[in-house]
């Protein structure tokens, strides 16, 4: 991956964030990496999409035909269309200006697999405008309203995937089993060894299977990444 001018270059796409309040960071390049898709996986739907990295990761990665998207924001929307219409992929990505709200009353189709890496706030004392925009979203899209609208838009053998803070795992697990949805994989992630879990990426299903459950590290020195790391991001940074 190269920045240059808030364009960010993968191996086989670029993305222009420019107008996104919402950088693109590790948590989406790690979901997009780790889910899992099958030949099965012919339809997509990604919440809250930003830049559209999510889409477009899973786009290279497959050969779903339909591949969805979902931004209320305008600038971000805007983004997304762009950097799907210049991709390689752009006859199998859309996305909707839409709030989640709206997308479930609208639509009666389900999807093979749903991803969603939701803005969250991270309590570590700063106050910028970003966070707080963060924490306004969250308020917006609480995880209930989040899980039950997945609950509905997932087909019955679908998998739902996103990434949340480490502390909020239990949370989130507790809400889905409401909705009949229980973790399949989890991925604990920390930046080094010797900082604390920070980052949960977890699988969901309706089907109650025995869980998976793993942990990565990122690095082992600044700049110095683990084979795990290296191995699972491969496909995309240019550098690995």
């Amino acid at each position: 991956m190269m920045i240059e001018d808030d364009i960010f270059t993968f191996k086989k796409f670029k993305i222009n964030q420019s107008q996104c309040a919402m950088k693109i960071g590790t948590d989406s390049v790690l979901l997009g990496s780790w889910l899992k898709i099958t030949d099965a996986t012919n339809t997509v739907l990604d919440i809250g999409a930003g830049t559209g990295i999510l889409s477009l990761m899973i786009a290279q990665r497959s050969s779903a035909q339909v591949i969805d998207a979902i931004e209320i924001e305008n600038n971000a929307y805007e983004q997304c269309v762009a950097n799907f219409e210049n991709s390689d992929w752009g006859d199998r990505l859309f996305c909707y200006h839409a709030s989640f709200h709206e997308f479930c009353e609208e639509i009666d189709d389900t999807y093979d697999l749903i991803v969603s890496n939701p803005p969250f706030f991270d309590n570590n004392g700063k106050t910028s405008n970003y966070e707080r925009e963060i924490a306004r979203f969250n308020n917006a899209l609480p995880y209930d309203e989040l899980i039950c609208g997945v609950s509905k838009l997932l087909s019955k053998y679908g998998r739902f995937n996103i990434v949340i803070p480490f502390d909020q795992k239990s949370k989130l697990n507790s809400i889905s089993k409401k909705y009949g949805l229980y973790p399949n994989r989890i991925l604990n992630i920390k930046g080094s060894t010797e900082s604390p879990f920070k980052r949960c990426l977890i699988e969901y299903q309706f089907e109650l299977n025995s869980l998976e459950e793993k942990n990565l590290t990122i690095e082992v020195s600044r700049n110095n990444y683990t084979n795990d790391y290296i191995e699972l991001t491969k496909n995309f940074y240019l550098k690995m």
